[in-house]
């Protein structure tokens, strides 16, 4: 059968699907964004084939064999979907999904797995999967599956932003450290936004404070950002992404 990943002999293969044809499929999106998949997978066979057929199709995907990596990168960095194997070396994929879902409500979640017991797709869903592919399957039948989870999601990964252990919740306003919400002011909130917003840059002082208190009618002084600054900090227990700039602003950037 073309196109399917299989399992035989405790081991996976496909039948590769000729590509002749798939840079005709690719060709006209225009300026669409490129969907982000983050695809934790510890067999490198069955990775890399998904992987290349999706890119044919013309997304963009990370591959992860190891939890650990995959939730480094979350912090990080939000995809527009994850596709997990349940059986990984580090963890099982219903208790990284429960993880995800602590995190990030509505980041759509794809379980790829040979597990095809009722209770596992039951439990796979209960832990906070949309979906739940069983091996072998067909590529096509996974894109057609992951294009219509994300025609009903919409674009969620622009909902959160991330920093080391702080991610933002725009949709619901909420700021959260290692997945448990902070109770911050209003400013403490626009603050943080827009440093977030801007992750990797330096935002002077002079635009922070004209942007979260001069744009609204309030005018203070220099030391109200300085005060801010240093509650938002002690909220957030002292976050190494949160960079000082001497004599010049503040700047969020990824933990190395």
């Amino acid at each position: 059968m073309e196109g399917v990943i299989q399992l035989s002999h405790m081991a996976y293969f496909i039948q590769r699907r000729k590509t002749k044809g798939y840079a005709a499929q690719i060709c006209g999106k225009g300026d669409r964004k490129v969907t982000e998949v983050y695809y934790i997978e510890d067999d490198e066979n069955i990775a890399n084939i998904v992987k290349e057929y999706l890119e044919q199709k013309g997304y963009d995907v990370a591959i992860f064999p190891m939890i650990i990596e995959a939730k480094y990168a979350l912090k990080n960095h939000i995809p527009d979907i994850i596709l997990v194997d349940w059986n990984m070396p580090d963890g099982d994929g219903d208790i990284f999904c429960k993880w995800v879902r602590s995190n990030w409500k509505e980041i759509p979640f794809i379980f790829l797995t040979v597990r095809n017991d009722t209770c596992d797709i039951v439990s796979g869903f209960h832990s906070g999967a949309d979906d739940y592919v069983v091996k072998p399957f067909e590529l096509e039948v996974l894109y057609s599956r992951i294009e219509a989870l994300l025609r009903r999601t919409g674009n969620t990964s622009e909902q959160y932003l991330s920093c080391g252990a702080i991610s933002i919740d725009k949709n619901r306003m909420m700021v959260l450290h290692q997945g448990k919400e902070i109770s911050v002011s209003q400013a403490e909130y626009q603050l943080l936004l827009l440093l977030m917003e801007n992750k990797g840059k330096t935002v002077t002082r002079e635009r922070l404070l004209e942007q979260i208190w001069d744009n609204n009618g309030n005018y203070v002084n220099d030391n109200t950002l300085t005060v801010t600054i240093k509650r938002l900090r002690e909220k957030l227990h002292q976050p190494p992404c949160l960079k000082t700039i001497r004599s010049f602003g503040y700047r969020m950037e990824d933990e190395v």
